[in-house]
């Protein structure tokens, strides 16, 4: 190791006289040089080093200059501030790395006036500051307070020593001792800048002052904060040797709360039935449990999952009525009609009576609102004498919801499934999982896939939670889904699940289900009795047909309760009369009639036809009208239709064009007219190829000049080649044109076999016609002349 040393002129009063006035500069990053002020520094960066090798013993002068911010390697004029410090090199160390070390003396301010080289170093022109003295007794009481200032941090900061503090005392200069007490100090940059480019001696004081006193308080608040802390933590620790002090003095006295506690949960795991793997579990936890500190967060924590493992009813099992005679008579008083969900259940207990460890059913009642599916879920709990659990799963997005939380998670819980099981106390309840269509998915996780594993016979035996993480046998439960819709349900869910439809009811299942349960219901919520009101079936036939129009009953419940409403505020006005409720009597509650025999009135001209459309509320009826102008041979189609449906029209027109002869059609020039068809209820998206066959009919119909009967709705996909397609949703289109009091309809040839779904009753009031050819359609839909002339001839 290399080392030069320069001895500088104790005396420096001549030459700071001569002080040139272009100086090599050294940027300094993160510190400030005051006059007066020896440091080291470590010199790595090019430039400098090369203004190192140019130094000599006659010109040793540097000036050094703090950099605006510490990371920029080849600061410019803009990264430098514009007062530094001339210096003097007093050793330059060379060391092995290539890097030197310099020790400089800082020996008066400067500004910089200009940057007069950049390479291979830089070079500025300056000029030199003096200070600014001011001496009056404000500078002394000025000086005085730094020094005690200086005094009270350093008995918080142990780098500032005795001998820092005499130093302070023996200089008398007051911009020196500025400098010195500022240098001493862990400042940023900028604060210690800013005491460099003062002179004026009394103004650098005051302004140190106020940068001491803010440093200070930081300093008490810091060393606040710490003996909190620390107090804190002796206070813990004093806490707990206490706690195991009182612990022993317990134990020696027989009164370990602790101990016995522990003890109580040994005695309960023994005296419950847990499987094997759950028992090995729980016992280890209460090992780990009774070495455990109870203040410990994690006490708490492992005390809830063991009565987790030991509440829940791993082998505790209800009974199951087996008398079928008794099952039947309560699912018949319940609910009026779903013959086959009964029959299913029926059958459920017969195989049970005779295989007594058969596995859970899983079950999805698929249908329209209001058709009573939830509440067949508590009939069949009561009839099988089982707990009754029903979860919502409509918009539930987070797949811990069924699986819970890992109990590394903070407040984690099992999922819905064990927590109503815990609630339930049996593992052998009915379990209704309502809405299982409107599950969702989000980044959480997909709930539908975490239902696999428990609505599968072959895999809830061992279904894990990740709360529990133990196998919980759900194979005894009995899952009944519900759901409006299937298209939402993910294949793989329904193809686990027997799918029992639920059927709109019609109009005399209605009457009946009105008759037994909704009118009494609603007499006893009104607090009315049957002496003072009494319904008629004409009444509740109007309410049906004229009131409501729908697959399920609520609409039809809540005008019953409107009228009971009505009978109230007259009981309640001390009208003793008995109340008849007839037909009159409904249109003075409900006002006026809201739902029309729409068909007969509306098909008043050619070129509109009935058809029916299935619908999640159960199916409904259509009108597709069609009208002409002149044009250049368009196809016009309205009412919010999907492509498949716009798709239809085009065939139905291809087919009409290519048997313009059979039809009558020859001398028509469909090339000068436009046609339009139009589907109301506008604001209703429909997509489908079933309405094919209608549309054939209402252009056929508008083309031809003839009318469709009003009496037929018609439903099937229509082809090019005049072959009628089968399509689906054949009970709720019948059930629905059966409500619109159509008693014809004509459908595919292949949907005959669906018509054995559809209630018999209503089978029994229809005719239906089924087709193969579209020519069949038109023969059956459109009036000939003969029947025309009769319509008039009766409307005359």
């Amino acid at each position: 190791m290399n080392i030069k040393i320069n001895n500088p002129a104790e005396d420096k009063t001549d030459e700071m006289e001569i002080l040139p006035e272009i100086l090599p500069i050294i940027p300094l990053r993160n510190s400030v040089l005051f006059p007066h002020q020896i440091i080291p520094l470590a010199v790595g960066r090019e430039k400098s080093l090369k203004l190192l090798a140019d130094i000599n013993e006659q010109t040793n002068y540097i000036g050094v200059i703090a950099q605006k911010q510490g990371l920029v390697d080849d600061p410019g004029p803009d990264d430098l501030y514009q007062w530094g410090t001339i210096a003097t090199v007093l050793k330059v160390i060379d060391l092995p790395d290539d890097s030197k070390s310099v020790i400089v003396q800082g020996i008066h301010r400067f500004r910089l006036l200009d940057f007069a080289q950049s390479d291979p170093y830089i070079k500025v022109v300056i000029e030199k500051m003096d200070d600014v003295t001011t001496d009056d007794l404000q500078t002394e009481a000025l000086v005085m307070n730094l020094r005690t200032l200086m005094q009270s941090i350093s008995e918080y900061l142990p780098n500032i020593t005795g001998e820092h503090l005499m130093m302070l005392t023996n200089i008398q200069d007051p911009g020196r001792l500025t400098d010195t007490a500022i240098s001493l100090l862990n400042l940023e940059t900028p604060e210690k800048e800013t005491i460099l480019e003062i002179v004026s001696v009394k103004e650098r004081i005051e302004k140190a002052t106020f940068i001491l006193n803010e440093y200070l308080q930081k300093l008490e608040i810091g060393s606040k904060i710490q003996n909190e802390v620390q107090g804190e933590i002796s206070k813990s620790q004093r806490e707990y040797f206490l706690r195991e002090q009182m612990k022993a003095i317990h134990k020696e006295l027989g009164d370990d709360k602790e101990g016995v506690e522990i003890a109580e949960l040994r005695e309960k795991l023994e005296e419950s039935e847990l499987p094997e793997d759950a028992h090995k579990v729980t016992e280890k936890e209460i090992d780990r449990l009774s070495r455990m500190p109870s203040s410990s967060a994690e006490y708490t924590v492992s005390r809830t999952y063991i009565d987790w493992l030991l509440d829940l009813p791993w082998n505790k099992s209800t009974e199951d009525n087996l008398d079928l005679k008794k099952a039947e008579e309560i699912l018949e008083g319940d609910h009026y009609g779903l013959v086959k969900v009964k029959k299913r259940v029926i059958e459920y207990l017969a195989v049970r009576k005779l295989k007594k460890d058969m596995k859970g059913p899983i079950l999805c009642f698929m249908g329209p609102p209001g058709v009573g599916k939830t509440s067949l879920g508590k009939s069949i709990a009561s009839a099988l004498g089982r707990k009754f659990i029903r979860i919502s799963l409509g918009g539930l997005r987070d797949e811990a919801e069924i699986r819970g939380h890992r109990r590394t998670y903070i407040g984690a819980l099992p999922g819905r499934i064990i927590q109503s099981i815990k609630r339930a106390g049996t593992n052998n309840p009915v379990f209704m999982l309502d809405e299982i269509d409107k599950i969702g998915m989000d980044f959480r996780g997909d709930p539908s896939s975490a239902l696999l594993e428990v609505l599968d016979p072959e895999q809830n035996f061992s279904f894990a939670d990740h709360y529990l993480d133990v196998d919980f046998d759900l194979s005894k439960v009995m899952f009944i889904a519900t759901a409006n819709i299937a298209d939402p349900i993910p294949p793989a869910l329904k193809d686990r699940m027997e799918t029992l439809e639920l059927p709109g009811y019609i109009e005399e299942e209605k009457l009946q289900i009105a008759r037994k349960f909704l009118v009494p219901k609603q007499i006893e919520e009104h607090g009315l009795s049957d002496e003072q009101i009494v319904f008629h079936d004409d009444a509740l036939r109007q309410i049906i047909r004229s009131y409501t129009r729908e697959a399920g009953v609520r609409n039809l419940e809540r005008e019953i309760a409107a009228i009971c409403r009505h009978v109230a505020k007259q009981v309640a006005s001390e009208e003793t009369k008995r109340q008849e409720i007839e037909e009159e009597r409904v249109r003075k509650a409900l006002g006026p009639i809201k739902f029309f025999s729409e068909t007969s009135e509306r098909i008043i001209r050619p070129g509109i036809a009935t058809g029916v459309a299935w619908t999640a509320a159960g199916g409904d009826i259509l009108f597709i009208e069609a009208t002409r102008m002149k044009g250049k041979g368009n196809l016009i189609l309205t009412g919010q239709l999907g492509d498949v449906m716009k798709e239809s029209a085009q065939a139905a027109l291809s087919y009409i064009r290519s048997r313009a002869e059979d039809l009558g059609l020859a001398d028509l020039d469909f090339e000068s007219e436009n046609i339009h068809v139009h589907v109301p209820a506008g604001g209703i998206p429909k997509d489908g190829p079933s309405a094919g066959v209608t549309i054939l009919s209402a252009m056929a119909s508008l083309l031809t000049g003839k009318l469709v009967h009003s009496d037929i709705a018609m439903t099937g996909e229509i082809t090019l080649r005049g072959t009628v397609l089968p399509v689906g949703g054949i009970k709720e289109k019948v059930l629905a044109a059966h409500r619109a009091g159509i008693r014809h309809m004509i459908l595919p040839w292949k949907n005959e076999k669906d018509l054995e779904e559809t209630p018999e009753e209503v089978r029994e009031e229809m005719k239906f016609s089924f087709i193969k050819e579209m020519s069949e359609v038109l023969e059956l839909a459109l009036q000939h002349e003969n029947e025309e002339k009769a319509a008039d001839d009766n409307a005359a």
